[in-house]
């Protein structure tokens, strides 16, 4: 398994490499889609990117944990996770 990260610089250039906006204006391109995408989680919506996937917000109830070294209970506060479900055009492509 590849050990490398794609960062935010990246993507960036990558859009600037295959739309042909200037730098700073594939960075802000960058920027404006995320923060659409965060604001929508935020609001509980779910965003769905055709043959890419599914980015959800789902609610987790308190619960019992256990310290594995100790064994002692401890709560685990309510909390919500951010769920991404692959679509099956990208599993393909994954598994190709």
């Amino acid at each position: 398994m590849s050990e490398t990260t794609v960062t935010r610089a990246d993507l960036a250039e990558a859009v600037y490499q295959e739309v042909g906006l200037s730098r700073n204006e594939s960075a802000q391109l960058l920027e404006t889609v995320l923060d659409e995408i965060s604001g929508a989680l935020i609001r509980d919506e779910v965003v769905k990117i055709s043959s890419f996937g599914s980015f959800s917000v789902r609610s987790k109830g308190e619960r019992i944990g256990r310290n594995p070294k100790t064994g002692e209970e401890v709560p685990i506060l309510p909390r919500k996770v951010l769920v991404f479900r692959p679509s099956q055009v990208l599993k393909s492509r994954i598994n190709a």
